[in-house]
């Protein structure tokens, strides 16, 4: 066997192990031995401070050739990667029953076949349903005929790939074309397919260079899709027009619309709602810049609206002919609604039509021909405000005590009811029609679970957790009904906390099971978020992110003290940033927790944001400071990063995941936070480290594949908190 083969052979091992019910490549091993990574001190000298990394050799010096091509690993490496998987392979092969009962209670659960309710436009119906048994959904529509035909099988092109996930899935306006993304790899590279519904053929990109995640969207017209194109370094830096009759064409069909410079900011495309123009949005974390195209001029060159100024941001729609724009300027830091001619969209010519009101987040709109429809949080709930062209006003809400609200995919946009989609950790996904001329709703459907599962086996409650500095932190819960009562179980907590992002309080198969297996499940809204407003960010980032960590151990401590959560028995759990979160927490009160779940996790924060080649290092430097240029900034970022801050303590048991295609959060992070962790902690629990060698940033996009990787984190939480 070359190199080659025997990592595919040593992936495909490790991947298989993370499967409930297969057994462990180390099966049989008893008392296995901890990896010990070696340490080789490098001295790093910046701003005037010293520090010192025992494993910075953990980071390929080929990293941007490797993440295509994992075999380019160096042989140390990949054999350090393969003796940490083998390693908590074998610490994990007594849970494999367990691991299991968890993916066959998460099957059960969605074992019914689910079905959305048609969105209908020009004509036809449009849907997605989920076949009983199968590992993606289908993209299937009504003609006006009334015969059916299935316009996307992603299970079809998943077969016989270790990989598959697709985005950006659309029809075209003119109904002749299906379009979407897909990366075939693992590690962010998309290539742009059609599907032509005259025909029945497809066509697809010849290379995988297209950024998937809001970077597809076909022209008003039909004839073209706009796409943004990855840089070398995989970020999206170019906005292109191709022919959808062109797309397999490799001979320069594309062309170039947008070019941006500045590594600091984020492209994507998106098409108007009332089809009036493709917008162009160039983005970063404390501004924005707009450049429309018109729908009767697609082929003319994009048409700025305003341009990026520091501390501005905005968002573009168009209304009834004139632009409806959503901004913080003026000081509206939870958002107002202004409006500009299309000739003239400078700022100079912004009139106000929504007022700001302070602690109402405005979250988004959505414009229909004679109703404007905005999705906003007032007091920390979620509700919709549908508004005519007379300025008359209804506000839709629910009276759960924690749920998710959401607009629905594309909508008539010439219609007069509005759909919308909500849930809650025990309510599964319901659609419902909102009359936005009187605000009346009704149900048109709700997901169908299976198991046995009834939502009134269930409670949610909503908690406030105080934290040191007064401020209260919303805490949602989901817990069984018991005859027993309510005694102090386990909890999985889970936070994120970071860049804005609200986690909401949506149903969870994968919850549900945890909860029916005797555990309460928990998400701390911790500052970071922007769960409670704009402010509730702004707090919880750059200097101030240490309060995220503060607030999610104050949760952690609430529940102790509300007689929730069992002492010895809370295991946190965070993804990427939320890594961060669980890591700076655990460094602070290690004795809170029985485990920590830590996937694809950042934490190795001051190496990587020292790192200017990093591809996301420019545009997240507003959110976390640039320890490359600002003293203070070091600091801070010194002060939390949890890489740098393991320190001797007894640490709980710890289980970190990671991609090794991943561009996001690389490999590197949790490889050298898990060696520190091993060498430092003064407890005899395990830390475990898995690389899955197929995947980046994310599992593949088949149901199977989360559920695999779920199952193993609540096996995981059962050993940490001496349930296994």
């Amino acid at each position: 066997m070359n190199r080659r083969e025997l990592l595919i052979s040593a992936s495909l091992g490790a991947f298989l192990a993370w499967l409930p019910g297969q057994p462990a490549a180390s099966a049989g091993v008893h008392a296995p031995t901890p990896p010990r990574a070696a340490r080789r001190p490098v001295r790093i000298e910046q701003l005037g401070r010293v520090r010192i990394d025992n494993y910075a050799w953990l980071r390929a010096e080929n990293w941007d050739e490797a993440r295509f091509d994992p075999a380019l690993l160096d042989a140390e490496i990949i054999a350090h990667l393969e003796a940490e998987n083998a390693y908590a392979e074998a610490v994990l092969e007594p849970l494999t029953e367990r691991r299991g009962v968890y993916a066959a209670r998460m099957s059960a659960l969605q074992s019914e076949p689910t079905e959305a309710p048609a969105l209908e436009t020009g004509g036809f119906a449009y849907r997605v349903r989920h076949p009983l048994g199968a590992d993606h959904p289908e993209h299937v529509r009504t003609l006006p005929h009334g015969s059916e035909e299935i316009v996307f099988a992603p299970g079809d092109r998943a077969r016989r790939r270790a990989y598959y996930r697709p985005v950006a899935e659309q029809h075209s306006p003119d109904h002749r074309y299906f379009v979407w993304a897909e990366d075939t790899e693992g590690g962010d590279a998309y290539r742009i397919c059609a599907h032509d519904l005259q025909t029945g053929e497809t066509v697809e990109q010849p290379n995988a260079e297209a950024f998937g995640w809001e970077g597809v969207a076909v022209s008003p017209c039909s004839r073209f899709v706009f796409w943004t194109r990855r840089n070398a370094r995989g970020r999206p830096t170019r906005v292109y027009r191709t022919p959808l009759d062109k797309l397999g064409d490799s001979t320069g069909a594309d062309t170039l619309v947008y070019e941006e410079t500045d590594e600091a900011l984020f492209l994507s495309v998106r098409r108007a709602a009332s089809g009036a123009h493709i917008a162009i949005r160039i983005s970063g974390p404390v501004l924005d810049e707009w450049r429309l195209i018109a729908a009767n001029r697609i082929e003319d060159e994009p048409v700025l609206v305003e341009p990026r100024t520091p501390g501005l941001r905005y968002e573009v729609e168009d209304w009834g002919g004139t632009l409806v724009i959503l901004t913080d300027a003026d000081q509206a830091i939870d958002g107002q609604i202004v409006t500009a001619p299309r000739e003239a969209p400078g700022r100079e010519n912004w009139r106000v039509l929504v007022v700001h009101q302070p602690g109402t987040h405005i979250l988004d709109i959505r414009p229909f021909a004679g109703h404007l429809a905005r999705r906003q949080r007032r007091n920390g709930r979620l509700e919709i405000v549908t508004r005519d062209l007379n300025g008359a006003e209804h506000v839709t809400g629910f009276d759960d005590d924690a749920y998710g609200l959401a607009f629905d995919g594309v909508q008539e946009h010439s219609g007069s009811r509005l759909r919308l989609i909500h849930q809650s950790p025990r309510e599964p996904a319901g659609w419902i029609s909102c009359d936005m001329s009187s605000g009346e709703t009704h149900e048109l459907a709700r997901q169908r679970i299976g198991g046995g599962f009834r939502r009134d086996d269930y409670e949610v409650l909503r908690l406030n957790a105080p934290s040191p500095d007064g401020a209260q932190i919303p805490l949602t819960v989901l817990r069984r009904r018991t005859p027993d009562g309510t005694g102090p179980k386990p909890v999985l907590l889970y936070g994120y906390g970071a860049y804005g992002v609200s986690t909401e309080a949506n149903f969870s198969p994968e919850a549900i099971a945890l909860v029916d297996q005797g555990w309460i499940y928990a998400i701390a809204h911790v500052r970071g978020g922007s769960e409670q407003g704009r402010r509730w960010f702004l707090d919880g980032r750059r200097e101030k992110k240490v309060n995220s960590f503060i607030d999610f151990n104050a949760c952690a401590e609430h529940l102790l003290d509300q007689g929730l959560a069992r002492a010895g028995g809370i295991v946190g759990y965070g993804l990427s940033a939320g890594g961060l979160l669980v890591g700076g927490a655990v460094n602070r009160a290690p004795g809170l927790y029985a485990g920590i779940i830590a996937q694809v996790p950042f934490v190795d924060m001051l190496n990587t944001m020292s790192d200017a080649d990093h591809p996301l290092v420019p545009l997240f430097r507003p959110d976390w400071g640039d320890p490359l240029a600002d003293p203070d900034a070091y600091d801070w970022i010194a002060a939390i990063s949890p890489y740098e801050n393991v320190r001797p303590q007894p640490y709980p048991a710890i289980l970190a995941t990671a991609g090794v295609r991943d561009p996001r959060v690389s490999y590197w992070e949790p490889a050298k936070w898990t060696a520190a962790l091993r060498e430092a902690t003064t407890s005899d629990n395990p830390v475990l480290f898995m690389t899955h060698m197929a995947a980046g940033h994310q599992t593949s996009g088949g149901v199977s594949d989360r559920h695999a990787q779920m199952a193993l984190f609540w096996a995981f939480a059962d050993f940490a908190a001496g349930r296994a």
